[in-house]
């Protein structure tokens, strides 16, 4: 299978100040195949997260390397990794971070204004996702109109729009009850299998962890099966 997500011994040190500096990455050593479903699991603070912030180019590598599809973002100019960022991944965090002025539709079209495209051509697109993540009747509402579970469900459609290959998921159900977030781990299993897309979540859960594929355990800033 072709390998869509790899790092090479990458590390990742924050500088406290006052000559305090915390290594929260110790050399990982990392890939994920198309259509995977990766789910990253362990503990808090144990550099989850920020794994996942530099696989999807938010931040900064201290040393080591990422490529995406073969290519090493430390070698790519700023507007071609911004360019990778809005068309080639989909993020999805624990707190939905919807726009609160604008409705379902809205907050769902938003990747493509900022990448300059124009909505009307997608929506098609748009109404295939709406029926999928279950949104079809909702799709004028405000997020302050919905539940914790429909605006994690916006999100995802959000993630989705502009047809990318990755989907990076920081705790997609730390937000929620049981019931809820099983719901939407089910919705992603249905996406990386119905939409072929690649899925890497980070996760403190047992139960949301056995949605992937498979699982790579977390602590203390390096990776082990």
């Amino acid at each position: 299978m072709r390998t869509v997500v790899e790092t090479i011994n990458l590390c990742k040190t924050f500088d406290m100040g006052r000559n305090n500096k915390v290594q929260v990455l110790k050399g990982i050593d990392f890939s994920v195949s198309n259509g995977e479903f990766v789910s990253i699991m362990g503990p808090s603070g144990s550099g989850k997260s920020t794994l996942l912030y530099l696989l999807g180019g938010l931040d900064k590598t201290t040393s080591g390397k990422i490529k995406i599809n073969g290519k090493e973002i430390s070698s790519m100019k700023d507007k071609e990794e911004s360019i990778m960022r809005r068309r080639d991944m989909g993020f999805i965090f624990q707190f939905y971070n919807l726009i609160p002025n604008l409705n379902v539709e809205e907050n769902i079209m938003l990747p493509l204004v900022l990448d300059g495209k124009k909505t009307k051509n997608y929506r098609d697109n748009l109404d295939a996702i709406l029926e999928s993540t279950g949104l079809i009747e909702r799709r004028l509402y405000r997020p302050s109109e919905l539940s914790g579970g429909q605006q994690q469900r916006v999100a995802i459609a959000r993630a989705l729009i502009n047809d990318p290959e990755i989907i990076l998921a920081d705790e997609p159900i730390g937000n929620l009850d049981s019931k809820m977030g099983n719901e939407i781990m089910e919705l992603l299993k249905k996406i990386n299998i119905e939409n072929k897309k690649t899925i890497i979540q980070v996760t403190h859960s047992i139960e949301s962890s056995k949605f992937g594929d498979r699982v790579v355990n977390m602590k203390d800033g390096e990776l082990y099966d």
